[in-house]
């Protein structure tokens, strides 16, 4: 069993530290670059609390739309060049891609999904 605070924990203690105490005593040219540290920060954070559950969703949901089995990386590689070959368009692609689109976008902007 590891120690307390947890990994995500002391990531997130960082975090508000650097945005909270730091970011706002740096000169106005090192902000926007600690603000990206602070995001990156975040989208680490949720990754690590989503664990592969991304990846194993996207790897189902090509894998059910190619009607093949492999490894993500696969996958993605032959989604791509059924598309590249025009082997590969309309609304099941699409909405296959889409859902791809917002599980990422879940992890690095969640915020933007309930626009």
């Amino acid at each position: 069993m590891r120690d307390q605070p947890s990994g995500k924990d002391l990531l997130d203690i960082a975090r508000d530290v650097l945005r909270d105490d730091l970011i706002p005593a740096l000169p106005d040219d090192k902000r926007y670059p600690a603000l990206m540290i602070a995001n990156a920060m975040a989208i680490v954070m949720r990754q690590i609390e989503a664990g592969e559950e991304g990846s194993i969703e996207e790897q189902k949901i090509l894998s059910d739309l190619l009607r093949e089995d492999g490894s993500l990386e696969h996958l993605n590689a032959t989604l791509a060049s059924r598309i590249r070959e025009g082997r590969a368009d309309g609304v099941e692609i699409w909405q296959a891609l889409r859902g791809v689109a917002a599980g990422k976008v879940g992890e690095s902007n969640p915020r933007y999904l309930n626009v």
